[in-house]
């Protein structure tokens, strides 16, 4: 029967990527799900048989609970942009001035989710995305799912392969349709749609979205003896992979303008999404010798399609404070779909840029993307005018305080002087959701600022009520239906956090992060803090009395206590779930430095276990440090150490100690 189970395997197997990679079907569909079923039985019947190449698991179902980071062992660098022939034209020539004269990979620029796929004697063992270039997100339960995905590959090579993940413009309809019977929100666009798919944590719902996948990029070709971008991606083709057969080799930077004008013109009859061009230099050695910039590869660049303009009316100019009490004024707008997005607001960034357009309330106005992706008002359409429209008048005074504005020579801005004004209360609220506190990803500055100004979070609790208006979300300027899943998924997740984080997070005077964790580790529970008193407070070591009476008087604030019920109501952890501090000789009542590049542990993860072990870090060496421990390359802390003569260890004498 095991047997019987591996010929199944590589008959579907086989079956999948003649059909979904070739475009080429060998057996009819009876057959093929006569062979999963049988397969399917016995999987059943035998689990400890399960193969990981096995095509069950691209039927879906393992559920997660979160999306772990993962590094990327070579970085996944984006590609600078160009919108003209101008700016094609200008590419070729800095790459002419270093003397070379190339061939060029021109290839379609699909408007997906870029993935990495990691292999190991041909077996997928990771899929992730390309997340900041250096870290991203595991992404593989979902990734199994798309058929043109090889979970083995045909040759058993360690290898890691990119491309972009897509929907094609068929699966989103028939989506929608469904959609639409079952009252549910049409998903707007086929990029929205193939990232919100693989950010479920249930990878059914993944299976039953019908992705697909180009690979497009080998980022270390030579190792693999190939020498050119072309003998990359017939490699890639002959391991098993889908690549977009759109590819084409061309001798001079002037056939790459033709395609890009070919492309232009048929891009709507294509079955998927694209908003550009790639354009590569062909010779792997030539790409070596142009190298990178801080951010792009030199020899590689993505022309981008001219956005696509549509008219809206200017319903209100309204204004917002920032954290530096810089005024915003922004358009609101009768709600557009700009290039598969909503959009119903758009920054005007200053007095200056709205009379330059000679914007009026009520003007019917062009929206585009730059670069298909940030909204703005491109031109007002004059001849639209009925002579209803009201003038723009800039503010005089703060729209949160009223304080009068003020506009510092030889600046565009206006600020707001108060400093105490409404609006700068926004760092309370971006204190909670950083990293160090509640740790909510994707809420940063400025969209904290943002939700506070448009008045969807005026305190803490509100964070934990946005899902409420995430249908408004999705409509504001540089959001959409991927980003606002991934947050409110985030804010849902912060609830689980450890006690410490929350009590860090509440921005008690005086409780730094050492300080949370110090208490969270003694009391255990936040009910238990609260009813501590100035004397069990200051018994505690490294609890001063200002720091005692400072938690004290905030647990007996009414406008404090309200909130924490709140928070607690709305299911928010309030219970110690680190380890208890076991003081040891090597680490009680000592202070620790740490230098240099660390490569056991991260910076935090060492700190975490000095304190559990009842030492505590510093970030200077003085005379009242006690150790010193250095990574690779310590820096000046590692001489002053010596000087000092304070005992220093290396990170595997840290390791040992730990361990012992």
């Amino acid at each position: 029967m095991k047997e019987r189970m591996y010929e199944l395997i590589e008959i579907l197997n086989e079956a999948d990527y003649n059909y979904y990679t070739l475009d080429n079907p060998t057996i009819t569909d009876q057959e093929y799900d006569k062979y999963m079923r049988e397969l399917i039985e016995i999987e059943q019947e035998h689990p400890d048989w399960i193969e990981a190449d096995s095509p069950t698991h691209k039927v879906g179902g393992k559920i997660i609970d979160s999306f772990q980071k993962v590094k990327h062992k070579i970085p996944m660098m984006s590609l600078s942009d160009v919108f003209s022939e101008s700016e094609v034209l200008a590419f070729g020539k800095r790459i002419e001035k270093e003397n070379i004269h190339p061939q060029y990979v021109c290839e379609l620029k699909i408007d997906g989710l870029s993935v990495s796929l990691l292999y190991e004697k041909g077996k997928l063992v990771r899929a992730a995305t390309r997340g900041d270039g250096v870290t991203g997100e595991d992404i593989t339960h979902n990734v199994k799912t798309i058929k043109t995905v090889p979970l083995k590959l045909k040759e058993p090579v360690d290898i890691e392969v990119r491309g972009e993940i897509f929907m094609n413009k068929k699966t989103l309809e028939e989506l929608n349709e469904t959609r639409k019977r079952n009252n549910e929100p049409l998903l707007q666009n086929c990029r929205n749609a193939a990232a919100g798919s693989i950010r479920q944590l249930d990878s059914k719902i993944a299976a039953q979205r019908k992705l697909d996948v180009f690979m497009y990029h080998l980022p270390n070709p030579l190792d693999y003896g190939l020498n050119t971008h072309e003998e990359a991606l017939n490699y890639i083709k002959k391991l098993g992979f889908k690549t977009n057969p759109n590819n084409r080799l061309v001798n001079s930077i002037e056939e790459a303008l033709q395609f890009i004008d070919e492309k232009t013109a048929t891009r709507d009859n294509l079955p998927y999404d694209i908003d550009g061009i790639v354009i590569k230099v062909n010779s792997i050695k030539d790409q070596q010798k142009l190298g990178f910039t801080a951010k792009y590869p030199k020899w590689a660049t993505a022309y981008k399609f001219p956005a696509v303009e549509v008219l809206t009316k200017l319903k209100d100019i309204i204004f917002t404070v920032g954290r530096t009490g810089q005024i915003t004024p922004n358009a609101v707008l009768d709600p557009v779909i700009v290039a598969g997005s909503t959009i119903s607001r758009a920054t005007l960034h200053n007095e200056d840029y709205v009379k330059e357009k000679d914007l009026k309330i009520g003007d019917i106005v062009s929206i585009r993307k730059a670069g298909d992706v940030i909204p703005e008002v491109v031109e007002v359409k004059k001849d639209r005018r009925t002579g209803k429209e009201k003038d723009f008048e800039m503010l005089q005074n703060c729209p949160m305080c009223n304080s009068p504005l003020i506009k510092k020579e030889n600046q565009v801005d206006y600020f707001c002087p108060n400093a105490n004004c409404p609006a700068r209360s926004v760092e309370q609220l971006i204190h909670f959701v950083s990293r160090n506190a509640m740790n909510i990803d994707g809420m940063g500055d400025r969209i904290m600022e943002d939700f506070y100004n448009f008045g969807f979070i005026k305190n803490i609790t509100d964070i934990y009520h946005l899902k409420t208006h995430e249908k408004d979300l999705i409509r504001l300027e540089g959001y959409g239906e991927k980003s606002v899943t991934n947050l409110l998924e985030a804010i849902e997740n912060s609830k689980a956090n450890s006690l410490e984080r929350l009590i860090f997070a509440l921005g008690i005077p005086h409780v730094g992060e050492k300080t949370a964790k110090i208490l969270a580790s003694k009391f255990k529970t936040l009910e238990a803090l609260q009813q501590a008193s100035v004397e069990t407070l200051i018994s505690i070591s490294d609890i001063g009395s200002i720091i005692a009476q400072s938690v004290y008087e905030y647990f007996h604030d009414e406008k404090n206590l309200k909130i924490i019920a709140e928070l607690k109501e709305l299911g928010l952890n309030f219970t110690y779930l680190g380890q208890d501090i076991q003081e040891d000789e090597d680490f009680a009542n000592k202070t620790f430095v740490l230098t240099g590049s660390l490569e056991i542990y991260t910076r935090d993860e060492a700190k975490e276990l000095i304190e559990n072990l009842g030492g505590k870090t510093s970030e200077s060496v003085s005379k009242k440090t006690s150790v010193v421990i250095v990574g690779a390359n310590p820096g000046s802390k590692y001489n002053k150490a010596k000087d000092l003569g304070i005992e220093i260890w290396t990170e595997k004498e840290f390791k040992d100690k730990i361990n012992k």
